[in-house]
């Protein structure tokens, strides 16, 4: 979901027969819409799994209208994640209070209530004190007692998304973005950093921005979109976050990375010590900092994820973003963070010193 909305025509963009049906069974049910035949379609954009709509109708009361959210699902990215997975993650979440209801589902894609917050922008994140409000959220959501199994999915997510990226790319690509050397890195990741002490919780495994909602009358948090959340290391979690720091999808060139916004060794200090004091239990600094050393070498793990992500987006996503250029960001920091978060382990005397994939 995003911050930037792009006005529709509805003779324009036709949405589904059966999902406006059901537009307009809601908006009856109401009762204060003027008329539940003139929804208006705005494409909020930023999206790049799905296709996100507000839909808005006018009321009986000047100036005020009822909204809900319109998701389309993206074609072919259910190699990404289980959709019934995720659906049953958004319902678990909209039924205890975390986010948005489910109004509505159709074959591909569903309807959702509309939230009166703000998305939050990059900048957002740099807020000393939005940012401590995420942290808290974060450790909330991470204690969740989700059903089913508890079981860590981001090796086995690693794994399949490298093998679906092998087998969409063309042989000079898979060279080009090293993927055989990545088949290598994996296990020694794993290996590394699996300790047995390490917190394991219910993670979004997505924390950008704009999946991000500031009520700012009440100053709450609500995550959203869960498409990826499934029980990781809290670590791989607030790695990720630090990371989107470098992103701003609501620019011209929204997949241009800028990794000098990465947050400096005190804002990271600061955003670790209030997660780990959400309870209300003050914690030591060497939990901090024991912390903070394990986000540090997750933020590999993310940019192999979110760099074999891209890879395979280019070849199933249509949404317009340069998914192969940002793929090839995430893979050059990892190359060149290896040798000071990894040091020499399970690499050649090459790849250390240039912070190259060479073997």
């Amino acid at each position: 979901m995003g911050a930037v909305e792009n006005a529709l025509d509805n003779t324009e963009h036709r949405l589904p027969g059966e999902a406006v049906e059901i537009l307009k069974s809601l908006a009856a049910n109401w009762g204060d819409v003027l008329d539940p035949n003139e929804l208006q379609v705005i494409r909020l954009k930023g999206a790049m799994t799905n296709q996100v709509f507000q839909i808005k109708w006018p009321t009986k009361t000047e100036d005020v209208s009822r909204k809900v959210i319109f998701r389309i699902y993206g074609e072919g990215v259910e190699v990404f994640f289980d959709r019934d997975d995720e659906i049953r993650t958004f319902e678990f979440m909209s039924k205890h209070g975390q986010g948005p209801r489910l109004l509505g589902r159709f074959p591909n894609g569903r309807i959702e209530e509309f939230i009166h917050a703000r998305t939050l922008s990059a900048s957002d994140l740099r807020d000393t004190e939005i940012s401590s409000l995420i942290a808290s959220k974060m450790k909330e959501f991470h204690d969740l007692d989700m059903p089913g199994q508890k079981n860590v999915r981001l090796w086995e997510r690693l794994r399949n998304w490298l093998r679906v990226a092998k087998s969409l790319s063309l042989p000079e690509e898979a060279e080009a973005f090293c993927l055989d050397n990545i088949e290598e890195e994996i296990p020694i990741l794993e290996e590394e950093f699996s300790q047995a002490y390490q917190c394991i919780g219910f993670c979004h495994n997505d924390l950008q921005y704009g999946n991000i909602m500031i009520d700012e009358e009440t100053n709450s948090i609500t995550i959203i979109d869960y498409e990826y959340a499934s029980y990781n290391p809290v670590a791989f979690d607030i790695a990720n976050h630090f990371c989107e720091m470098a992103a701003d999808y609501h620019t011209e060139t929204p997949h241009i990375l800028d990794f000098n916004k990465y947050p400096g060794l005190e804002e990271r200090q600061r955003f670790v010590r209030t997660y780990l004091s959400f309870s209300g239990n003050e914690r030591s600094e060497n939990e901090v900092e024991l912390l903070l050393q394990d986000v540090e070498k997750y933020t590999l793990v993310s940019h192999l994820f979110w760099g074999l992500w891209g890879i395979i987006s280019e070849h199933v996503n249509e949404i317009d973003f340069a998914f192969i250029e940002y793929a090839r960001q995430r893979f050059q920091q990892y190359w060149s963070r290896r040798p000071a978060l990894l040091g020499s382990v399970g690499a050649s005397s090459e790849s250390v010193t240039d912070g190259s994939c060479a073997t």
